[in-house]
């Protein structure tokens, strides 16, 4: 497994879950099935720019956590951040 397929999963798997887990959305299947394809492209261009390419995959799991992917669903931060202050807001 090269370096950026955890990363690159792992930011699929945090927006499938937010969005269907924790804000009872239907799993959006372009997600996972994106997120594949993702993974395989990142593994072909690890081989010939390693550095970059490990930069843009951790890039992507930070605006994916930090940042909406939905307008209508809060980005998993929000969602810690209410569950944290326990639902007030």
């Amino acid at each position: 497994m090269s370096a950026t397929t955890g990363v690159v999963l792992t930011t699929g798997l945090i927006t499938v879950v937010n969005a269907s887990v924790f804000h009872d959305k239907p799993v959006d299947w372009r997600v996972p099935i994106a997120t594949g394809f993702a993974a395989l492209i990142f593994n072909g261009l690890e081989r010939v720019a390693p550095k970059p390419v490990t930069l843009m995959a951790w890039t992507g799991l930070i605006v994916v956590v930090f940042s909406r992917t939905d307008p209508r669903v809060p980005s998993p931060t929000e969602s810690l951040i209410e569950w944290w202050e326990g639902g007030r807001g």
